[in-house]
């Protein structure tokens, strides 16, 4: 895997002048890194330290503390299945083995295809709606055994690109601000 290649390098630039301090730039570059090669590489980290000047050591100890960024590849649909209290009570362990059945791989494991990995997700924040489960962190809701399978057909089908970008796409729009309107170096 690579540094960041030369589009990105520009789009880092740009997300850094957007903070008071480079290094404030750290998660949205690893979010770019991510993006790139659909997880965060050694030598991404080690670029992105250069670009805010710090260490390979920190951006690795912020992004790690982050369960959205992954150090291996993974599947082009990253499904997390949540098991916290509300979704267990309410089937979420049960829906994460049938999972396991429908995908053929035990939770921390990608198809063979390489299109899905399965994770087991400490909680989503949506307890009044379990049992819940993300794909590429986009939402599924009361989720059933039968909704489950057609989610996998579907995806495997090649639907839901409009909705479920691959792995690693955080926003189809990037946000961009008038240099008139970022933040002061002055105030900081």
């Amino acid at each position: 895997m690579a540094r960041l290649n030369a589009l990105n390098v520009e789009r880092a630039k740009e997300l850094i002048g957007h903070y008071p301090r480079p290094k404030s730039a750290t998660i949205p570059l690893c979010h770019l890194a991510q993006e790139q090669d659909g997880f965060v590489t050694q030598e991404a980290m080690t670029h992105v330290a250069e670009l805010v000047g710090c260490t390979p050591a920190e951006v690795y100890g912020t992004a790690s503390f982050y369960e959205m960024f992954k150090f291996q590849s993974v599947g082009k649909y990253l499904v997390g299945v949540c098991t916290n209290i509300s979704c267990m009570i309410l089937g979420g362990d049960e829906l994460l083995e049938h999972a396991e059945k429908k995908l053929g791989v035990r939770t921390g494991s990608t198809t063979s295809d390489g299109l899905f990995t399965l994770e087991e997700m400490e909680c989503l924040a949506a307890c009044t709606e379990a049992p819940c489960l993300q794909v590429n962190y986009r939402y599924r809701e009361r989720v059933t055994h039968d909704q489950f399978d057609q989610l996998v057909d579907e995806l495997r089908a090649g639907k839901h690109t409009n909705e479920i970008p691959a792995h690693g796409t955080v926003a189809r729009v990037r946000q961009s601000i008038p240099s008139d309107r970022r933040a002061s170096k002055d105030v900081f």
